[in-house]
């Protein structure tokens, strides 16, 4: 080889370095703002408003004083560090609409339930809501003829674009009418949002090659028509377990953390949780979030280091809610409703905020008649 062909060589390699260099540089950027952009419009911010007194407690009902929990909120402080390079708390509104088709324009958020995700500790507790409470939905009362209360489960299909409703336009649609909802009557801060309807729950069951349960009460071997014991569900047998509802909505919203459980032990296997990001990307048109794929990383990572201990499910003392009804003028007919003291409720959510409730911050036991753990 002659010099001047040594040369040649010495430049062209210098020259494919340095492209290299470049098409490396700008695919990581590529992919870094593919990973950063929202798969779903974010919820924007509730308009100031003067909340008024959205219930009148029952005469006999505890004082508001009763109540003990941390009154200002306490968060891991800015040098703390977190797992998974995720935020020192996240909260996250989860919707499963009954809706049965593919389609989001209609169904009602019947299950509502606030996941705070502790990436610091870390820790998950889960806060379930009862759709049955009567409650102030904003951006309303112009569609309605003044009327600003409805069920808390109407204002996720009043914020979707369904024929006849879509009284809110906004792109974040019934979840983020939902999360503002939240927000007004309870105080509850929701950073991001993700709702499944029925059929979509299904499919994620299924490509998740199923669940494990083991059914230990009579009641829901009997309405779901499986033995009591050890089962391994497919999507459909898991939505009927998730909706039984024979005992009450509260026996019900305990099938459902039973379903949530097991479906944490599956996708925290270690050959499912890396492939999380992926599955939902999977389901990018039958889910609504407003998840980036990078933030999907940081929960599937989380999964890995979060002991099944520092899962807890939460839900209000039942002996707070008195079965009652109430005339709605849109339906032009008597609604049962929950009866109960709102402000109890919103000193429930400031200890939810705050990562004090449920479980004291001065005891590791948790109240057993408010939380439970997945086995």
């Amino acid at each position: 080889m002659t010099s001047n062909q040594k040369i040649t060589l010495t430049i062209l390699t210098i020259i494919a370095c340095v492209l290299a260099i470049f098409v490396g540089y700008y695919s990581v950027q590529a992919y870094h703002f593919y990973a950063s952009q929202p798969l779903g419009a974010a919820i924007p911010a509730l308009a100031p408003f003067q909340l008024p007194a959205t219930w009148t407690p029952r005469p006999g009902a505890g004082p508001f004083s009763t109540v003990t929990l941390a009154p200002t909120l306490s968060y891991p402080t800015p040098t703390a560090q977190t797992y998974c390079n995720g935020p020192y708390v996240m909260n996250i509104l989860a919707i499963g609409s009954d809706a049965r088709l593919n389609t989001y324009k209609y169904g009602l958020g019947d299950v509502i339930r606030i996941l705070r995700v502790d990436f610091s500790t870390p820790r998950v507790t889960v806060l379930e809501f009862p759709r049955d409470l009567w409650v102030q939905i904003p951006y309303i009362s112009d569609n309605l003829n003044g009327q600003d209360h409805e069920k808390l489960n109407q204002a996720y299909l009043y914020g979707n674009p369904g024929d006849g409703f879509g009284y809110w336009d906004d792109p974040s649609g019934g979840s983020g009418l939902m999360a503002l909802t939240l927000e007004q009557n309870f105080g509850v801060k929701v950073d991001h949002y993700i709702a499944v309807n029925m059929r979509t729950f299904e499919k994620v069951v299924d490509a998740l090659d199923g669940i494990d349960v083991t059914i230990t009460d009579k009641e829901t071997a009997d309405a779901t028509d499986l033995a009591i014991g050890h089962h391994h569900l497919s999507g459909a047998e898991a939505l009927k377990v998730a909706r039984r509802r024979v005992e009450g909505v509260f026996e019900r919203a305990n099938n459902q953390n039973l379903i949530m459980c097991a479906l944490r032990d599956k996708i925290t296997k270690p050959n499912v949780i890396t492939k999380i990001p992926e599955l939902i990307a999977s389901f990018q048109d039958n889910i609504q979030t407003d998840f980036t794929p990078e933030q999907l990383g940081q929960l599937a990572c989380l999964g890995s280091h979060l002991p099944p201990d520092n899962i807890t499910f939460a839900s209000f003392p039942q002996e707070l809610f008195v079965p009652s009804r109430i005339y709605d003028p849109v339906f032009e007919k008597k609604l049962f409703i929950w009866d109960v003291d709102f402000n109890i409720l919103r000193q429930y959510v400031e200890g939810f905020n705050a990562g004090t409730w449920p479980g004291a911050s001065d005891s590791s036991e948790p109240d057993p008649s408010t939380s439970s753990y997945c086995p």
